[in-house]
C-alpha cells in the first residue's frame, strides 16, 4: 500500500505504482494480524502482465503505515524472496518502522517468541536488496535517514548523486551531531523494554476508544491509533473529506494535531485529474515515542470521545487551495455550511 512521500518520489522518476498488498489491509475491522503481507498471487500476475524487467523493484514496508500500522510477516517477506529470486526483481526495504515490525513478528509469528528484537529485524533484513529508514520515528531522533544497498555499483551510483543532492557521502547532508545520535537510537530503538512499553501506549489509547465503541482500525497498530472515519462520519462522502473533517474537529476541541489519510493523502489521478477514492479514510493519532505520559493519552481519548459524541453535527470540508504535489501537507480547506449541502 502506498506511502504518500515514496510513491511521489518513485512516479517523479518514471514509475508506475501497483498495490499488491492482501485484501485484509484494506478492512478496518480484519483481525488478521499481517496485514502489511504481500498478496504473492497478485504479484505474481503483475509479473506475468508486464514481464518481469518492467519491475524496477518492490517496494515493501515494515509496518505499513497507511493499512493503520500493520506488520509484515517473517514467512511473507521469506516467500517474497523466493519469488522475486525467481524472476530476478530487487526487494527494496521502507525500514522506518521495522522494529515495531519486529516486534509484532514476536510476538504473534510461531517460532519467534524466543528471539530477539535485534534477531528477527536482521533476519527480516536478510530478505532484502536494500533498504530506507525515516529516522525521526524508530531510530529515536529529531532528524536524518539513511540509505543501504547490497550492490557496490548501486551504492556507487547513489554515494556519487548524494554529493549533488545532499553533500558528501560520508554525512549526506546531516549534521555530525545528529549522525552520532540516530547511532545511539538506533541500538536503543531495539532495546526490548523500550519497544514493549512503546506498543503499550499505544494499545492503551486503543483501548479506551474500543472500549467507548468508536470505531478504529484493528488490531492496533505500532506507532498511531487510525480512527476509521468513514465509520465515524457515515453520512459524509470521501468528497467532503470526512477524514480531514475529524483532524479539524480535533485540534478545534483539544488543540490535539492528527493527520488525515484519505482521500486528501491519496491525490488524484495524473491522467484523468480525478481524485483517487481509497477504501480507507483514516485519521491518524501518531503517538512520539518517550514524549507522553498515560495521563496525555487520557486527553487524547476523552477529545475524541467528545468529537464522536457530536459527529451528527458535521458537515464536511470544501478544499479550497490545492499545492501541486503531496498536498495533503499544504491544501487548506473550509467548512461546509448546512445551506451548501
Amino acid at each position: 500500500m502506498y506511502f504518500t512521500t515514496t510513491r511521489l518520489h518513485q512516479e517523479l522518476a518514471g514509475g508506475i505504482f501497483v498495490d499488491v498488498i492482501i485484501d485484509e489491509a484494506h478492512d478496518p475491522l480484519s483481525q488478521y494480524p499481517f496485514k502489511g503481507d504481500v498478496d504473492l498471487d497478485k504479484l505474481a500476475t503483475l509479473i506475468k502482465q508486464v514481464g518481469p524487467e518492467q519491475i524496477a523493484y518492490i517496494s515493501l514496508a515494515g509496518t505499513v503505515n497507511m493499512a493503520g500500522g500493520q506488520p509484515v510477516s517473517m514467512a511473507n517477506v521469506r516467500a517474497l524472496r523466493a519469488l522475486c529470486d525467481h524472476y530476478g526483481i530487487r526487494i527494496f526495504l521502507d525500514a522506518t518502522r521495522l522494529v515495531e515490525n519486529a516486534f509484532f513478528i514476536k510476538e504473534r509469528e510461531p517460532g519467534y517468541a524466543e528471539h530477539s528484537i535485534a534477531a528477527i529485524v536482521r533476519e527480516f533484513c536478510s530478505y532484502t536488496d536494500g533498504a530506507w529508514m525515516s529516522a525521526k520515528k524508530d531510530a529515536l531522533v529529531n532528524i536524518g535517514g539513511w540509505l543501504a544497498v547490497n550492490d557496490e555499483q548501486l551504492a556507487d551510483e547513489a554515494r556519487n548523486l548524494v554529493v549533488v543532492y545532499e553533500g558528501l557521502h560520508t554525512y549526506g547532508g546531516m549534521a555530525g551531531r545528529d549522525m552520532e545520535a540516530l547511532a545511539v537510537g538506533i541500538e536503543e530503538s531495539l532495546q526490548e523494554d523500550y519497544i514493549r512499553a512503546r506498543i503499550g501506549q499505544v494499545r492503551y489509547l486503543g483501548e479506551l476508544l474500543l472500549d467507548w465503541g468508536i470505531p478504529i482500525v484493528v488490531p492496533v497498530g505500532g506507532h498511531a491509533i487510525f480512527l476509521d472515519a468513514r465509520r465515524f462520519y457515515p453520512h459524509l462522502p470521501q468528497d467532503l473529506f470526512p477524514a480531514q473533517t475529524l483532524a479539524a474537529e480535533l485540534y478545534l476541541d483539544s488543540g490535539v494535531r492528527a493527520m488525515e489519510r484519505g482521500i486528501a493523502s491519496a491525490g488524484r489521478d495524473p491522467k484523468t485529474g480525478q481524485h483517487y477514492y481509497p477504501k480507507l479514510e483514516l485519521t491518524r493519532l501518531a503517538i512520539p515515542r518517550r514524549v507522553y505520559t498515560q495521563a496525555h493519552m487520557d486527553v487524547v481519548a476523552e477529545s475524541v470521545k467528545a468529537v464522536y459524541d457530536q459527529r451528527a453535527h458535521a458537515r464536511g470540508l470544501r478544499m479550497v487551495y490545492e499545492p501541486r504535489y503531496l498536498r495533503f501537507f499544504q491544501a487548506r480547506f473550509e467548512p461546509i455550511a448546512d445551506k451548501n449541502l
